[in-house]
């Protein structure tokens, strides 16, 4: 009887696609996927160490797993992800019954630590693996795509660069062929990922972001790219250009500003001034006015002022962003922002990101009430989450629509809907 497997992934598109990664890595070597790990013979936890107490997540999970191994006897145990990489040895001193831990950079290894000759697998090798064609990939319309790895940024607050290392690009022309032979399994959807996915350069040709962009936008059969996620001081004329000259490029960009305070971005060194953001902002504004930008809020960082937060605030007010993530300031070990002083108070941080977010709301449900009467193309993905009855799919600009319409049609289908509803972060309709 083949061996079983089970991965509980959390956290961002990465590690979905590390997971994914994993899960086709196992396939490959006779093992089957279950839905519990009391099933499994081998247990995985893809973990993501962003935000703050995630190592005690993991510890607890750790915990309820080791009862599992307890009753069931020979189960294979193994932390991977990001807090695997920030935790190493130290996950193995506390959580013994844990058999292996390994990093993102070590994705592609899977048979060093499933045999047992590598217990700690946190390093960055130069010679990655990376199968392309084994990857278990759960949508029938969509597949990611990995352009780069890693991070040069430095952000103060970011504890990626010690996660997932320094950046990494992909040849161009493997890149190009992942995204052929995704198109050509029937995904009519490609999202290329990167920490920083527009500071892409192919280590072969030095062939920038833009031009791979492009490359892709052209690919017979690609209905929509998308890609993320995109630094501002990284955003270039030839991608700005790439996006106005292919409309399969999604009209939905996420661009993380993180504050609207200059003081506050060069203490957390972003790189770019509020000025210079805004100035990036209508440059692609100008060349897509179609543009749904999303964006990334940390509120209460080290020395932020009310000031400070007042122009997050009017930056929201400007740019209207029709999505935002925000977030409490969370100090990452051994981040350069630990060293900046105290953060805000708890009570003020949560009164401020309570303000953001009212702001936010009411521009985010001015946008969808916009959206209300008109007919959207909408790529069909398949029943709804909430409602079977329903179908569901995205606008080109990346809103979620429930809607009526014909069960009949192919998965990856673009169709009309017309919209009659906004709900909290939804749309709803009926296809025409």
């Amino acid at each position: 009887m083949a061996k079983t497997f089970f991965i509980e992934t959390w956290g961002c598109q990465m590690n979905d696609l590390d997971s994914q990664r994993l899960s086709g890595g196992l396939k490959l070597r006779g093992y089957r996927r279950v839905e519990s790990e009391h099933e499994a013979d081998v247990i995985l936890l893809n973990t993501c160490s962003i935000r703050e107490k995630s190592e005690q997540k993991v510890f607890s999970r750790l915990g309820e797993l080791r009862l599992v191994k307890k009753s069931r006897g020979e189960v294979t145990i193994g932390v991977c992800g990001c807090v695997a990489q920030q935790e190493g040895q130290r996950i193995l001193d506390r959580a013994p019954w844990v058999d292996f831990v390994m990093g993102p950079g070590n994705v592609g290894n899977l048979d060093a630590v499933l045999d047992g000759s590598a217990s700690i697998a946190i390093d960055f090798p130069e010679d990655r693996t990376y199968d392309y064609l084994s990857i278990d990939r759960s949508s029938a319309t969509k597949a990611w795509v990995t352009v780069m790895e890693g991070c040069n940024k430095n952000c103060t607050f970011c504890i990626v660069p010690t996660t997932r290392g320094r950046e990494v690009s992909r040849p161009f022309d493997e890149v190009a062929a992942e995204a052929r032979a995704a198109v050509e399994s029937g995904r009519v959807e490609i999202e290329l990922l990167g920490q920083t996915v527009n500071a892409y350069r192919c280590p072969v040709s030095g062939r920038d972001f833009g031009t791979l962009l492009s490359s892709v936008a052209r690919l017979d059969g690609v209905l929509r790219l998308r890609f993320m996620t995109s630094h501002p001081a990284e955003v270039s004329d030839s991608m700005i250009e790439a996006m106005r000259e292919h409309t399969n490029i999604s009209r939905y960009l996420h661009l993380p500003v993180q504050s609207g305070s200059s003081k506050i971005l060069r203490r957390m060194k972003r790189l770019y001034t509020r000025e210079k953001y805004l100035e990036i902002v209508g440059r692609i504004r100008e060349a897509v006015p179609e543009i749904h930008f999303s964006t990334d809020v940390i509120v209460g960082f080290p020395g932020e002022t009310e000031e400070d937060f007042q122009q997050s605030l009017s930056l929201v007010e400007e740019v209207r962003y029709g999505s935002m993530f925000a977030f409490k300031y969370s100090p990452r070990p051994g981040t350069p922002a630990l060293k900046l002083g105290q953060p805000v108070d708890d009570e003020v941080a949560s009164e401020r990101l309570t303000r953001l977010f009212e702001v936010h709301e009411r521009i985010k449900r001015q946008r969808l009430e916009s959206y209300r009467g008109r007919v959207l193309p909408v790529l069909y993905e398949g029943p709804s989450r909430n409602d079977p009855a329903m179908l569901a799919g995205r606008t080109d600009d990346n809103w979620v629509v429930n809607f009526v319409g014909n069960r009949a049609m192919p998965l990856g289908s673009i169709l009309g809907v017309r919209i009659d509803q906004a709900q909290h972060h939804t749309l709803r309709g009926e296809a025409v």
